[in-house]
C-alpha cells in the first residue's frame, strides 16, 4: 500500500521561484500526512499556459533550476512534478519523477491538444515513451493531460505492462459541466484498462482560462473512490492498495496483446514508514451549475487582479442588471471595501435606475460615486455642431455618451490605481451591442463569456438567500438608456431568442440553414449571423475576460478581421 496526496495547488504563470516554494509546502504538508507519493499538476512550475515564455531558453533554463529546487525539498517522498523538459534539442510538457533530492527521470507528453484554447504543437514535441514508477511493491505509471482522454492512449500501454495506478497530472481548463465530462472519460478509462486512475487538476485562473480542480481517484471499477472541492486548493490524501482495490470482474480484452514502443521503469526509494493512521476518505460535493459558474467567475476576477498586482476595482453601474452582477462578482472576489461603484446619469437615465443603483450599492457595502455626464455631453455637443449638425440625436450621439462614461472611469481608474472592470455580456459582444472605448472599456471583463439569460440565472442565484441585487433590476426589460424609451428589442430579438441562435453560430458552428430547420425565423438568424459577422472588429478590442463555455471569444474562437466569406 502507498497514501498518495494529490495537490490541488494555484500556480502562477511566471513566477518560478513562487511556484517552487508552493510546491516545497505541499510536499512538506504530504509528508506530514504520511505520504508516499505526491502528485501535482500539468507544467505547476511555469503555470499553465505559458505560451510564448516557452521561446526563452532563459525562462526554460530558469525552469529547471526551479525544478531542481523543488527536488531538493524530497526526502523520504516521491513527487511527480509538471514541468517543461529540453532533451536532444527539443521541448517537452514533462512529469518529473523526484525523490531524495533529485530528478531521478521524466516522463513526456504524448498528446498535444491544438483546439479550443489549447497550443501545444506550436512549442512541445511529442513523447515517446512509457514510464513506469515502483514504490513499496506498488507499479504505477504517469501520463500527462490529454494523454488521457485518447481512448488507445498510454494508459494502455502502463496497464500492459503490469501497472495498477495510473498518477495523471493536468491543467484542465474550466467550462460549465466540465467536471461531469471528465469524470465519465475517467471512469470509461479505469474499466477499459483495470487501473485505479488518480486524477490531479490545478485550480485559480490564468487570464481567460480557470481551472476548476476537482482531483479525484477513480477505482479501476469506474467507481468514484475521493474526489476534491472545486475552485479551491487542497491536499487530496487516499491509501492504494492493489490488494483490496476495486476491479473489473471481466477481463480487459486486447490488453496482453498491447506492445508499447518503449517501457522505462523506475524503482524509487523503498519506504519505510510506521502504520499509516485510518484516513477520512473525502468525496466532495458538486455545486449546482449556477454556482459552478459563478465561482468560476469570481475566481477568475480575483485572481487576475491579484497575479497582476491590482487589488481594487472600479464598476461603472448604470442600474441594469450586467453592471450589477458584475459588482456582486467583484465584491466577493475582493471584498467590498476594495469595489468602487460610478454612476453616471444623464437626461435618459430614469428615476429607477438611479435609485436602484444606489440600493445595489448599500447592499452590497460599496463605496458609490455618482459623476453625471450632462455638462461634458452638452460641451462635446456643441463642438460636434461646429462641423457636423444634427437634425436630431442618433447612434453617434448614443455612442458619445458612453465614451464619456468610459472616459472617466479610465481617469478615475489613473487617478486611484484601480482596475475597471467591464460589465458587457457575450450577447451583446457577439452582436456588436456594444461600444468600443465605452462601456467596452477595462482592463478586465468579468461577464464576457456570459450569455444574457445567463445574467439573469446567475443574480437569481447569487440573490438565494437574501435580496442582495435589488429585484427591480432583476425584473426590468433591459435597456441601455441611450436614447428616450429605448429598450433592448428595439436593435435585438428578445434574448431568450438570441441566445440559442449565438450558441449555434458560435459553438454549435451552425449554418444559418441548420439553425433554421430547428424552428428559427430565417430572416432572425441572417440578421443576427450578419451581426456577429460585422462585430469581430470589436471583439478584437475586448479586454480578457473569463471563460466558461464551451466556446469563448479570445483564445477559443480566432477568425479574420479582414473577412468577405458569409455563411448560408
Amino acid at each position: 500500500m502507498i497514501r498518495l496526496c494529490l495537490a490541488q495547488v494555484n500556480p502562477t504563470i511566471g513566477d518560478l521561484e513562487g511556484n517552487a516554494s508552493m510546491l516545497k509546502r505541499a510536499i512538506a504538508g504530504a509528508r506530514a500526512q504520511g505520504g508516499d507519493l505526491v502528485a501535482f499538476p500539468e507544467l505547476v512550475i511555469t503555470g499553465y499556459p505559458p505560451d510564448d515564455l516557452l521561446l526563452s531558453a532563459a525562462f526554460v533554463a530558469d525552469s529547471r533550476r526551479a525544478l531542481e529546487s523543488v527536488a531538493e525539498a524530497t526526502d523520504g517522498i516521491t513527487a511527480i512534478v509538471g514541468c517543461v523538459d529540453r532533451s536532444e534539442g527539443r521541448l517537452y510538457s514533462a512529469a518529473a519523477f523526484l525523490t531524495n533530492g533529485r530528478v531521478q527521470g521524466v516522463y513526456h507528453k504524448r498528446h498535444l491538444p491544438n483546439y479550443g484554447v489549447f497550443d501545444e504543437r506550436r512549442f512541445f514535441s511529442r513523447g515517446s515513451e512509457v514510464v513506469l514508477g515502483s514504490i513499496d511493491a506498488v507499479t504505477f505509471g504517469v501520463t500527462v493531460c490529454e494523454d488521457l482522454w485518447v481512448q488507445n492512449g498510454p494508459h494502455r500501454a502502463c496497464a500492459a505492462a503490469g501497472a495498477s495506478l495510473v498518477v495523471n497530472i493536468n491543467a484542465s481548463p474550466y467550462h460549465a459541466g466540465k467536471g461531469r465530462e471528465r469524470l465519465d472519460m475517467l471512469s470509461r478509462r479505469a474499466r477499459e484498462n483495470g487501473l485505479t486512475i488518480a486524477y490531479v487538476n490545478c485550480v485559480g485562473g490564468a487570464d481567460e482560462v480557470v481551472f476548476d480542480g476537482q482531483s479525484c481517484i477513480v477505482n479501476a471499477d469506474g467507481s468514484l473512490a475521493a474526489r476534491a472541492a472545486q475552485f479551491t486548493e487542497e491536499l487530496l490524501t487516499f491509501d492504494f492498495d492493489p490488494e483490496s482495490a476495486p476491479v473489473l470482474d471481466a477481463e480487459i480484452a486486447d490488453l496482453a496483446r498491447f506492445e508499447p514502443e518503449t517501457v522505462a521503469v523506475m524503482n524509487l526509494a523503498q519506504l519505510e514508514h510506521a502504520d499509516h493512521a485510518p484516513l477520512d476518505v473525502r468525496v466532495a460535493e458538486v455545486m449546482s451549475p449556477s454556482e459552478e459558474v459563478y465561482c468560476a467567475l469570481v475566481t477568475g476576477v480575483r485572481d487576475y487582479l491579484h497575479k497582476n498586482s491590482f487589488r481594487q476595482a472600479i464598476v461603472g453601474l448604470s442600474g441594469g442588471i450586467d453592471s450589477a452582477l458584475t459588482a456582486a462578482i467583484a465584491v466577493d472576489a475582493l471584498g467590498a471595501p476594495n469595489v468602487l461603484g460610478i454612476s453616471n446619469p444623464s437626461e435618459f437615465t430614469s428615476p429607477q435606475s438611479i435609485q436602484t443603483t444606489k440600493q445595489l450599492a448599500h447592499n452590497l457595502g460599496i463605496e458609490l460615486v455618482t459623476m453625471p455626464i450632462g455638462t461634458a455631453l452638452d460641451a462635446m455637443r456643441k463642438t460636434l455642431e461646429v462641423d457636423f449638425p444634427q437634425d436630431e440625436p442618433g447612434v453617434a450621439d448614443q455612442n458619445l455618451q458612453s465614451r464619456i462614461r468610459g472616459a472617466l472611469w479610465m481617469a478615475v481608474s489613473n487617478l486611484t490605481g484601480r482596475i475597471v472592470l467591464s460589465t458587457g455580456n457575450k450577447s451583446e459582444l457577439a452582436v456588436g451591442y456594444a461600444t468600443l472605448y465605452g462601456d467596452m472599456v477595462g482592463g478586465f471583463a468579468a461577464l464576457k463569456d456570459v450569455p444574457k439569460t445567463l445574467v439573469y440565472q446567475l443574480a437569481d442565484w447569487r440573490n438565494r438567500d437574501t435580496e442582495l441585487i435589488p429585484d427591480e433590476i432583476i425584473r426590468r426589460p433591459p435597456t441601455a438608456e441611450l436614447a428616450p424609451n429605448q429598450l433592448d428589442t428595439d436593435a435585438l430579438p428578445p434574448y431568450e431568442v438570441l441566445d440559442p441562435i449565438l450558441d449555434g453560430l458560435i459553438a454549435g458552428h451552425l449554418s444559418i440553414e441548420e439553425l433554421v430547420e430547428q424552428g428559427f425565423d430565417r430572416d432572425v438568424v441572417v440578421s443576427v449571423a450578419s451581426m456577429v459577422d460585422r462585430a469581430e472588429f470589436k471583439r478584437r478590442q475586448a479586454p480578457p475576460g473569463v471563460k466558461i463555455t464551451r466556446r469563448a471569444f479570445g483564445r477559443d474562437r480566432r477568425l479574420p478581421i479582414t473577412n468577405r466569406y458569409r455563411r448560408r
